[in-house]
């Protein structure tokens, strides 16, 4: 391998085991800041390595080694300070003879131990904003411009925050925990938004090559599902795991053999999940059992159910999922959401009626730099007919489109639109 190559595999090694790394270690040394500091070390203990030794055929077991090397050292030059941290390096010593395959700690219950590591970076100490981005740093190892990019918000704002709540976490001494009770109500928003970005950015990852992040659907979706077990009557949850259920069943549809993105109008629906589908309805119906049915996330849910539901595009019921944008924008004043509904209502009364939504759209500081705000624009114009100006909004959404993939969809869109060639959004 080359040391470019090298370093590509070390970053994309990573991606999948930052958080597991960052999990376990939090589990041992009930430390959140400490866990990640120790993660960072593992990385660039890699990066020094690795160019000239080769990368091991088991990395992540590598990654955790060291990293618990790290840990007993730390916990040994402060072992004379308190008697907490002799207990928890017997612990540590007891778990290495036991486990002498690190590897294999390595899956051990990852979904409620992810799940864990989120709520107490959700504590009610912290501020909403920073609740999430700090769990979005650490769990999803997102940069701070890609986590500034999902909240429309400054980089700098969000590295002030990350800054900020890191320094409180330390400083507090708060539990590693999954707490119960009231005090579970109190940070099961943040959390249930956590896990819903981090779905988002697996789902359609921020930056990068790759238009899909699978290994982070799966975490959330794993942490959906017990979520729903820890707090059964809480109708967003169900609502949540519903709409991650429902977007993940069209994910073998989403992309072509070379991992090209396929547009939802022109997917081939045979290749959806049925069974998630239906597990994704099941949801959805005790969400709204539950008197969730009008929630954030329950409303996103009953959106994708309506393309869910239709055997074909046409088919699928645009008034009603117009109402259902209109509806979540009650609740959240997002310009995205009003972008979406947009979109619907281009379906369902043609596209000079969005338009005149979508261009009065263009001033809302929020979607200055947002690269889906000039696609949006350039499909509706070319339904119009007015094929110059698409060309220019797709040159411009790609020129703002971070993915490498989208940017070259928008690329062949652009050119597509200069051939005169209708395209479906």
């Amino acid at each position: 391998m080359t040391a470019a190559e090298i370093n590509s595999t070390i970053l994309a090694v990573w991606r999948v085991e930052q958080p597991r790394l960052i999990t376990g270690l939090s589990r041992l040394l009930r430390d959140v800041p400490l866990a990640e500091d120790l993660t960072q070390e593992a990385l660039v203990a890699a990066l020094e390595h690795w160019p000239d030794g080769g990368v091991p055929d088991k990395p992540g077991a590598w990654l955790m080694a060291l990293a618990k090397r790290r840990a007993l050292d730390h916990l040994r030059r402060r072992s004379m300070l308190a008697r907490k941290h002799e207990m928890l390096m017997r612990e540590l010593e007891q778990e290495q003879q036991a486990m002498p395959d690190p590897d294999a700690a390595l899956d051990e219950d990852i979904g409620d131990e992810l799940l864990r590591l989120i709520f107490t970076a959700c504590h009610p100490r912290l501020s909403r904003e920073a609740r999430a981005a700090l769990a979005l740093k650490m769990i999803c190892g997102l940069t701070t411009e890609e986590i500034a990019r999902a909240f429309l918000q400054p980089e700098p704002t969000i590295a002030q925050r990350i800054v900020r709540a890191k320094r409180t976490l330390s400083e507090s001494g708060l539990t590693y925990e999954t707490p119960r009770g009231e005090q579970l109500s109190e940070r099961l928003a943040s959390v249930l938004e956590v896990v819903y970005l981090i779905f988002n950015e697996g789902y359609t990852a921020a930056r990068g090559d790759e238009w899909l992040r699978p290994q982070l659907c799966h975490d959330a979706l794993r942490m959906g599902r017990v979520l729903t077990l820890v707090a059964p009557q809480e109708g967003e949850a169900h609502g949540l795991l519903a709409l991650m259920e429902l977007n993940a069943s069209r994910t073998a549809a989403r992309t072509d053999a070379a991992g090209d993105p396929i547009l939802l109008m022109e997917q081939n629906r045979a290749l959806w999940d049925r069974l998630q589908i239906r597990r994704g309805l099941l949801a959805l119906a005790r969400a709204c059992e539950l008197g969730g049915g009008r929630g954030f996330y329950t409303l996103q849910a009953a959106i994708v159910a309506c393309h869910a539901s239709a055997a074909t595009p046409a088919e699928t019921d645009w008034p009603r999922i117009a109402n259902l944008y209109a509806e979540l924008a009650t609740l959240v004043r997002s310009p995205i959401i009003e972008l979406n509904r947009a979109v619907a209502i281009g379906m369902a009364e043609g596209p000079a009626a969005a338009l005149a939504i979508v261009d009065r759209l263009a001033s809302e500081p929020a979607l200055k730099n947002y690269h889906l705000l000039p696609s949006v624009r350039g499909d509706l114009l070319h339904k119009l007919g007015r094929v110059a100006e698409a060309r220019a909004a797709f040159q411009a959404a790609s020129a703002l489109a971070t993915n490498k993939r989208e940017r070259e969809l928008l690329q062949r869109r652009a050119a597509e639109a200069g051939d005169g060639v209708p395209q479906a959004c």
